[in-house]
Parts: C-alpha cells; sequence; structure tokens
C-alpha cells in the first residue's frame, strides 16, 4: 500500500516550480500595472499547483497502464512500480483537477466568467497530454502545450484576473517562463530517449534525436533571456533582477552539453525548475521596487 511519502513523490514535488513561477511573473507585472490583488493571486497559485499535480498523476497513470514506466531512470512512479493501483492513482489525478477547478470557478465568478471555457481546457489537456487512445505527449506536441498551459495562459491569465486588462509585458513574462517550462520536459525527455523510443513514446527528444536536443536546451534558456529584455524595456530595468535565473541555468547547461545521459541529467531538471523559479522572483522583487 502506497504511503503518504510514496504519494508526495509520485505528486512529482521538483516539477512545482514550474506551477509557481507563472504566477510570480503574472502577478510581478499585475503589481507593476495597476497593483496586485492578493487573494486573486494566491486563488491563481492553487489553480495552477493543482493542475500540475493533477497532470503528473495523470501521467503516472496513462504511462504506468501503457507499460511505459516499467524501466524507468528517473524518480519512481506510482503504478509503474506497482506502489498503487491504477484506479487510487486516477482518482488522485481527478481530486487535484476538482481543486483546480472549485478555485478557478471563484476567479472567473468574480473576474469574467469566459475563463471557465479557459479553464476547461487546461484540464482537457492535462488530461490527455499522456491519456486517451492517441495522446499529444506520444506525438512530440508535448513541449508545445506546457508552453502555451504553464507560459501563455498561465502568466496572463495570472495577470488578467488582477488588473483585468492585457499587457505587452505580460506576454513578454509568459514568454521566458514558458521557455524555461519547456526546457524542464526537454530534459525530462533528454533522460529518457533510449526508453521512450523502446516504448513507441515518440515524444519530441525523441524525433529531434539526442544532438538536436540538447541544442534545443540551451536555445530554451536563451529565449528567456531575450524574453526578459522585453519585459524590462515595456516595465522596468529592474525586471533584470531576473537574470538571477543565468546561476543555476548555466550550470544546468553545461551538464546537458557535457553529453550527460541517464541519471546524469536528473539534476538538470532540479537547476531547471531552480531557474524558472528565479526568473518569476526576480521578477515579482524587481517590478515591486519600481512600483
Amino acid at each position: 500500500m502506497a504511503t503518504v511519502a510514496h504519494w508526495v513523490a509520485g505528486a512529482r514535488p521538483r516539477t512545482l516550480p514550474a506551477a509557481v513561477s507563472p504566477v510570480l511573473a503574472g502577478t510581478a507585472v499585475a503589481l507593476y500595472d495597476d497593483g496586485a490583488v492578493w487573494w486573486k493571486a494566491l486563488l491563481a497559485l492553487v489553480v495552477s499547483l493543482a493542475l500540475q499535480v493533477g497532470v503528473n498523476y495523470a501521467n503516472d497513470y496513462s504511462d504506468g497502464i501503457r507499460g511505459t514506466d516499467s524501466e524507468r531512470v528517473g524518480p519512481m512512479r506510482l503504478v509503474g512500480s506497482g506502489t498503487a493501483s491504477p484506479g487510487a492513482v486516477k482518482r488522485a489525478a481527478f481530486a487535484a483537477f476538482g481543486v483546480a477547478a472549485v478555485a478557478g470557478l471563484v476567479l472567473a465568478a468574480t473576474t469574467a466568467w469566459w475563463l471557465v471555457a479557459v479553464g476547461a481546457v487546461c484540464v482537457v489537456a492535462a488530461w490527455f497530454y499522456t491519456g486517451g487512445s492517441k495522446p499529444y505527449g506520444y506525438l512530440g506536441l508535448g513541449e508545445v502545450m506546457v508552453f502555451c498551459f504553464f507560459g501563455l495562459v498561465a502568466v496572463t491569465g495570472t495577470a488578467y484576473v488582477q488588473t483585468e486588462t492585457w499587457t505587452v509585458s505580460a506576454l513578454y513574462a509568459a514568454v521566458g517562463i514558458g521557455g524555461l517550462a519547456c526546457a524542464i520536459l526537454v530534459a525530462n525527455n533528454l533522460r529518457d530517449i533510449p526508453t521512450d523510443r523502446v516504448a513507441g513514446k515518440m515524444t519530441l527528444a525523441v524525433r529531434l534525436g539526442d544532438d538536436r536536443t540538447r541544442a534545443l536546451y540551451v536555445l530554451l534558456l536563451g529565449l528567456a533571456a531575450v524574453a526578459l529584455v522585453g519585459v524590462a524595456l515595456t516595465t522596468s530595468w529592474w525586471a533584470l533582477l531576473a537574470l538571477a535565473y543565468t546561476g543555476p541555468g548555466v550550470r544546468a547547461a553545461r551538464v546537458v552539453w557535457s553529453r550527460a545521459v541517464g541519471p546524469g541529467l536528473i539534476p538538470v531538471l532540479q537547476l531547471t525548475g531552480v531557474s524558472e523559479l528565479l526568473y518569476g522572483l526576480g521578477l515579482l522583487v524587481g517590478l515591486a521596487i519600481a512600483s
């Protein structure tokens, strides 16, 4: 029987910076423009975290029943290891989606009801990443969807629910956060190329191959820097405090460029997550100073 520690591990806490960072970045832009609405920022954080945990459990369930996780290099998976039943993990995924839906409904009721449709699309995208008969994560579209939902939608949505306006600065911040969120997935899929290829999981990394996937990882880190300049030009140069992300980012890029494989790439996931978190936090601190 799975213990609490197993369920926490199954939620993949190292991926949670990808949920926190967009809310930090979106709140930073809101704070600079019109002033943050902190209770809405907190609800946006609940939505983002719950969606991330939900997609992690959903991925665990779908990959587990397909047998994709039978041979893993990375952290333990609940279904693939036999620690928890598929039904239990599926229920955990939908419980997390339910939490996201409740928090999202409060935001929609106090902002705009069309946000309900956006939230529904987010849940559907989270489930069909590896769920359903033709999961898009198996078709090489995972990075595109991460960029859209944990970058563009999460950052601009967080800013919008607080200001009820769309700004170019929020879009730039969303591109930067989206690039780093994609880099986390690219690093994960780079590590898993050998096992994913055998399992028939045609991720973008499998399609690109080892060399081009490593180049893509570095390119995404660079995209975040370019987007940050855009944020600074449309807000304040204090936004450049987010360059703190380059510390762990450069360390991670060196590991990737050193042609590390398998377990040697696991630290890259943590370093990239820290990079994204520093990016969002740097924006929040910098634009708080500027405002």
